[in-house]
């Protein structure tokens, strides 16, 4: 029996959280969600997700601190959805760990193509 993915998504906007669980729901996966980088680092250690999505601009600890934390733990799969377009935030955002970045506004197509395919790549079977 193989085991079902499971992504975490973090982002501090609910509206922009709830889509994205949707878009990403629909490819049988577990969805967790956090609105904050702390609450997501804590969902992180307990349920091991296969796949982050993360937004940079958090309340608490922004999502690049967010991810080199996450990096220190976990091999997930981070997908950074910013709607920050600098060169640098990418540059820095790459050398935290993240995998990938999608900018906001996203084509829900897109989003769950992305995350299908770095899902498979890991060998997490979809629905």
């Amino acid at each position: 029996m193989t085991e079902r993915g499971r992504v975490l998504v973090v982002d501090d906007d609910a509206d922009i959280r709830e889509l994205v669980a949707i878009v990403v729901g629909q490819l049988g996966v577990d969805v967790l969600q956090a609105g904050d980088g702390l609450t997501a680092l804590e969902l992180a250690r307990r349920e091991s997700p296969h796949l982050v999505t993360l937004d940079l601009g958090l309340p608490d600890i922004d999502g690049i601190e967010t991810c080199r934390r996450l990096r220190e733990f976990s091999d997930a799969y981070v997908l950074i959805l910013t709607a920050r377009e600098e060169r640098a935030d990418r540059e820095v955002g790459s050398e935290s760990g993240a995998d990938q970045f999608m900018s906001k506004p996203f084509a829900p197509k897109q989003l769950r193509a992305t995350v299908r395919e770095a899902l498979g790549a890991r060998g997490v079977e979809l629905a």
